[in-house]
């Protein structure tokens, strides 16, 4: 988008009742999941006049990706290359403006708690009950608005939730909860669709599903309006399209249950000067001094590994690596590959202290991210310490 076409779009979009212009560029928001439905998304962001994004995809681009998402090309697949990267490319090419930040991870793990608080909305374009869960988790904690999409074949939805007034865990029930883990990326989905001769899903159906999530997006950013009723969310309520017959509702979808501990709002945050290069050791000094508690405890988003045994003839086999990484290394060790999970004892720290006994590693060694809100445990309860920006 070069600098006349985006002036002349923001002439256009400012004609709109309730655009303003300078609340979309100023706004901060995050798009989590780089497929189809992610593609759309940041497409009509990026035409909206959308200054400031950060993109969150774990994945690489795979040929079944090419027929469903603008910003691939065959290079891109060939090359295998990173969603991230490659979309981020485009999108400067769109705007050279926009200040685009990236993360090629896992949003359960890999995206900072702080970061997630900076937001003005997050957009969800994942395929997994899993990765929803830890979404709702980061924004119901961070206080920050999220708006979900999900497709399958001809099917669409859209749903949006804030915190205290509706909550992705609270809507999924018993069996939605014992169903969380289980957990298959779009390439998945997509090579199960092609085996049985049918497609996982279309581009017409991520359009239309992307095109919705970003209006309840927008109606987020513009908060006045929406509070003042110039505006209804979609907030308590769930989008449905069926394209095979063409049909379209909207039902109820709002459950909050108080006693529910994944949208505990982490607050009252303290500033710290922490980062993922401090040293457990460090860390720790800083916090006994600035809490003034002697016995706190830093608690793991993810458990830190550092040995596994095999239960059938005691080797061990040091690890030294967040628990989400274990199953990597064990499956690269020639001891060790091939063995199943349950057959191996793993030896792991769910919390740092004073006695952890690897105290010259650093918070990202351990499995921290970058700029995320550490729960403390002290003498007085909780305390949540916000790590400096990077």
């Amino acid at each position: 988008m070069c600098s006349r076409m985006s002036k002349e779009t923001s002439d256009i979009l400012t004609q709109l009742s309730w655009f303003r212009r300078d609340k979309v560029s100023a706004a901060c928001v995050m798009v989590i999941g780089c497929g189809a439905l992610g593609n759309e998304v940041l497409k009509n962001l990026a035409q909206f006049g959308l200054q400031h994004l950060v993109i969150v995809d774990f994945d690489s681009v795979e040929p079944s990706n090419l027929t469903r998402s603008v910003f691939f090309t065959i290079d891109d697949a060939i090359n295998k290359r990173r969603k991230v990267d490659a979309i981020a490319e485009r999108l400067k090419a769109m705007n050279p403006a926009m200040e685009l930040k990236t993360i090629c991870g896992d949003v359960a793990y890999d995206v900072g708690l702080g970061l997630v608080r900076s937001m003005d909305v997050v957009i969800g374009c994942v395929d997994s009950r899993w990765a929803r869960y830890s979404i709702n988790r980061l924004c119901m904690r961070a206080g920050v608005p999220w708006v979900d999409g999900g497709i399958d074949g001809l099917e669409g939805t859209v749903r949006v939730f804030r915190p205290g007034e509706n909550c992705y865990a609270c809507n999924l029930g018993p069996e939605g909860l014992k169903d969380l883990k289980k957990r298959m990326p779009c390439a998945g989905i997509i090579r199960r669709n092609e085996a049985s001769g049918r497609a996982a899903t279309t581009p017409v159906i991520a359009s239309i599903i992307g095109a919705i999530e970003v209006q309840e997006a927008l109606k987020l950013i513009h908060r006045e309006q929406l509070e003042a009723g110039e505006l209804t969310s979609l907030c308590g309520k769930m989008f449905c399209y069926e394209g095979q017959h063409l049909s379209t509702k909207t039902v109820d979808f709002k459950a909050y249950d108080d006693d529910c501990p994944v949208h505990d709002l982490w607050q009252p945050i303290v500033q710290t000067e922490i980062t993922v290069e401090s040293t457990v050791a460090d860390v720790l000094q800083q916090l006994h001094k600035l809490l003034d508690d002697d016995h706190l405890q830093i608690c793991l988003n993810d458990c830190f590994v550092d040995w596994v045994e095999s239960r059938a003839d005691g080797q061990q086999i040091q690890v030294m690596k967040p628990g989400r990484d274990v199953a990597e290394q064990i499956e690269r060790h020639p001891g060790l590959k091939g063995a199943l999970q349950g057959a191996l004892y793993q030896h792991e720290y769910r919390v740092l202290d004073d006695s952890f006994p690897y105290q010259e590693l650093t918070l990202a060694q351990v499995g921290i991210p970058v700029w995320d809100i550490l729960q403390i445990i002290t003498a007085r309860g909780n305390v949540y310490v916000e790590m400096k920006k990077e």
